[in-house]
């Protein structure tokens, strides 16, 4: 089963460059070749991913990681999955700092903090 954080990632980084490598997709989302290798077939199989082989290139092993309708449909839909995660986040984050502020304040020491 795809985490969604690695599905999201290579959703989106595909979409933007679809001839990456396996290896450079590696390391833009910080995870081992072996997960790139196993969430790329789990893509394919679920019909949201297509890959073409560039057979007249040099580089035989060259390959285009293209979204499919489905690829794109289901990336639009964890984005905005993430998006309200990332609010929520922010708007607990934000909650935290404001009464840390509170307390700093109460206690002096607000001037002592720099934004």
């Amino acid at each position: 089963m795809l985490d969604e954080t690695t599905h999201y990632g290579l959703l989106k980084t595909l979409e933007e460059n679809p001839g990456l490598s396996q290896r450079d997709l590696a390391k833009r989302l910080g995870v081992s070749l072996g997960k790139v290798n196993f969430c790329l077939n789990a893509l394919v199989e679920k019909g949201s991913l297509k890959i073409n082989n560039f057979r007249k290139s040099d580089n035989k092993l060259a390959y285009a990681y293209l979204l499919t309708p489905r690829g794109v449909e289901e990336k639009a839909r964890i984005t905005m999955h993430f998006l309200k995660y990332k609010m929520r986040e922010y708007e607990r984050l934000r909650s935290e700092i404001e009464e840390l502020q509170r307390d700093a304040a109460q206690q002096g020491l607000l001037e002592n903090v720099h934004e």
